[in-house]
């Protein structure tokens, strides 16, 4: 597990080092957007025939060149504490444009999307609500307001957890990780602005020099197994990508699904992300 995750294969391939792995677990659509960029596609291979493929959320699927399997995914959302404030009743807005209102000044934390997945996927949820002519004013309108952006989503969690602001940018299955180690749900709400999630599919794919890719395949079939798309579901607190799993009727219980997912595709991320992030870096820095 390199430390600088799918830059270590994009650097070794661009070298030409070689590539000492079968296949890599854990690719984003924005991963693959930046690994094609550099290495013009030739760091991983189609997938060719995967059993438990076709079990997969066609909605999750994110690699229009058939190399990336989905093996979970993620929605982003506010979580909140509702026990904040001298009254204990804090509720968290229902739109982004309600996170403008001068009652939540300085009580949101988010992540930097040039850092963060989760704050990147949050920037583009923007995008998508305000369209790339009206993001950067919401951003100014946010910046105002007093939200305050880290650098990592486990800094900004861990300084919502000891109670530095009542709302944080992270995912909506919070509450099945709360629940686990019996803590107030109260201070693990989930709030959707304007009904919607970005999802953030997680994939995998195997490297185009492989040694044994064969070996790789039958991996990315054990993934796609009920009983492991339940376990990993459980384990990583992210939503199974097939519709297969065998989950646990506690997780339905705390794990909340958007009303509608959102996310962008590889093409529009292909051509306006870099865009998008560095005119946002521009902006933040200069304000």
């Amino acid at each position: 597990t390199p430390d600088n995750e799918v830059n270590y294969y994009v650097e070794r391939a661009a070298s030409g080092a070689g590539v000492d792995a079968d296949l890599y677990v854990g690719l984003t659509t924005e991963d693959l957007v930046r690994v094609d960029g550099e290495l013009d596609g030739d760091l991983f291979a189609e997938r060719g025939d995967v059993d438990g493929f076709e079990d997969v959320r066609e909605g999750l699927l994110f690699d229009p060149f058939d190399r990336a399997v989905p093996f979970d995914t993620g929605y982003i959302s506010l979580v909140y504490d509702e026990t904040h404030g001298a009254y204990g009743d804090f509720s968290a807005p229902e739109t982004f444009e309600g996170l403008l209102d001068p009652e939540y000044e300085g009580d949101l934390l988010a992540q930097n999307p040039t850092s963060s997945t989760t704050g990147r996927s949050f920037l583009l949820h923007t995008i998508k609500r305000f369209g790339e002519d009206g993001y950067l004013d919401y951003w100014a309108d946010l910046q105002d307001n007093g939200v305050r952006v880290l650098d990592e989503w486990s800094s900004s969690y861990t300084a919502y957890s000891e109670g530095e602001a009542p709302m944080v940018v992270s995912y909506s299955t919070d509450q099945v990780y709360a629940s686990r180690s019996d803590e107030d749900l109260a201070r693990h709400r989930i709030r959707f602005l304007n009904d919607q999630g970005y999802a953030n599919p997680d994939g995998m794919a195997i490297f185009e020099d492989a040694d044994d890719p064969e070996l790789a395949r039958s991996f990315l079939e054990f993934m796609l197994r009920p009983d492991v798309q339940g376990e990993i579901a459980q384990r990583n607190v992210a939503f199974p990508a097939t519709s297969t799993a065998d989950l646990p009727e506690s997780f339905a219980t705390y794990a909340k699904e958007p009303p509608e997912g959102v996310t962008f595709t590889y093409d529009a991320l292909r051509d306006g992300l870099s865009t998008w992030t560095e005119a946002w870096a521009r902006q933040f820095a200069s304000k």
